[in-house]
């Protein structure tokens, strides 16, 4: 049998450039994370909260960006508005219940708890996409998990735990948002792929605009009229918004790279990156399992999108297999004794005849439609 070359098989390096892309843009998208909670946590040091109105003007921008461009090309839409509708309630929920979590329980319950979002995610992704998990992804997965659990051990032991006025609450909410936040990104996920990343930012940022727009109109209208708008006030409200902007933006095309499990295991790091930043920005100290955390999150993450090679040969191998399967159905449909199912060979074999039987009228029409000698 002749060596087959693998179809679509790209080199080695190129495999390599994917994961390396892989990783570093989920640390850009953490690092844009670690931007926002640095931004909310000034305006709530200002006493302004109103988490809604801060993710409205980032809907808004995506809605004015990339809708303008899903208008400016005139074709309809690949999926359905109202699957949009739901994805933009949803995360415009799961924004609002993680942040009114803090509120109600400390931080460090909802970086411990946040972390559902995770196996909520494989879970989603195994069951509605049918995506395939070796175990060494649940490997890098759990390696994951186990330096966000250090880092709550860190807090717990430089005392750094405060406990909210009612922290079963404040649970709650952040397991639902949590969740949601898992929903919307599989979501996403399927919808980047089924569709692409204009349409589906475009319309996101219409539907969360109008949905944020509602929502504010109901809960947070009496807050908004009552904060002092000045500079200090606006460089964070704006900022906040500019990095969900760049957020929303390359979380797409995280996903169409590397999956939402990537994504929210690189989203991981960003309370890594906030230490970091109080490091060396504030010069504040810090416990030292917070370095340990960040090295067990980072080798869990390397170890997590280190096997897409093999994934890509398993496809590939199956790919080559399927062509190959059909190659041979091809070499065995050329034969002038196997050709087409009204055939004489099919004929042949309905009937037990032999190789030299008197052919009937049937058998000859067949034999002159196809043009084939007589054996």
């Amino acid at each position: 049998m002749a060596c087959l070359p693998v179809p679509g098989g790209a080199p080695g390096w190129w495999r390599h450039r994917k994961t390396l892309v892989g990783l570093g843009l989920g640390q850009l998208v953490s690092l844009l994370v670690t931007a926002t909670g640095f931004a909310s946590s000034e305006l709530s040091r200002r006493g302004i909260n109103v988490p809604t109105s801060q993710s409205l003007l980032n809907y808004l921008l995506l809605g004015i960006v990339y809708g303008g461009i899903l208008l400016h090309r005139r074709k309809p839409l690949q999926m359905k508005w109202y699957y949009y509708l739901v994805l933009g309630l949803v995360d415009v929920e799961a924004n609002y219940l993680v942040v009114k979590a803090y509120e109600y329980t400390s931080l460090t319950s909802v970086m411990l708890l946040d972390c559902w979002a995770i196996p909520a995610v494989i879970f989603l992704t195994w069951m509605f996409l049918k995506t395939k998990y070796r175990f060494r992804k649940y490997s890098g997965v759990a390696i994951c998990v186990a330096g966000l659990v250090l880092v709550v051990f860190s807090d717990v032991h430089a005392g750094d735990r405060a406990g909210g006025p009612s922290p079963v609450k404040g649970d709650i909410l952040i397991i639902a948002g949590a969740t949601l936040y898992a929903i919307s990104n599989v979501s996403e996920e399927f919808l980047v792929k089924a569709s692409d990343q204009i349409e589906l930012m475009g319309m996101l940022g219409i539907f969360g605009a109008l949905i944020s727009a509602c929502q504010i109109s109901i809960f947070e209208r009496n807050e908004i009229k009552s904060i002092h708008w000045n500079i200090g006030a606006m460089i964070p409200f704006i900022g906040f918004a500019i990095a969900m902007f760049m957020f929303y933006s390359l979380v797409p095309i995280l996903l169409k790279i590397s999956g939402s499990t990537m994504l929210n295991l690189s989203l991981l790091t960003s309370d890594m990156w906030a230490i970091l930043i109080r490091v060396f920005a504030y010069h504040e100290e810090v416990d030292w399992m917070y370095y340990v955390a960040f090295a067990s999150v980072a080798v869990g993450l390397v170890i997590y999108s280190g096997d897409w090679d093999n994934d890509d040969r398993r496809g590939q191998v199956a790919e080559a297999g399927d062509v190959e399967a059909k190659l041979d159905d091809e070499d065995d449909a050329a034969d002038p004794q196997c050709q087409g199912a009204a055939s004489s060979c099919s004929l042949k074999f309905d009937y037990g005849k032999g190789p030299y039987h008197a052919l009937d009228n049937k058998e000859r029409e067949v034999q002159a439609e196809l043009r084939i000698p007589r054996e």
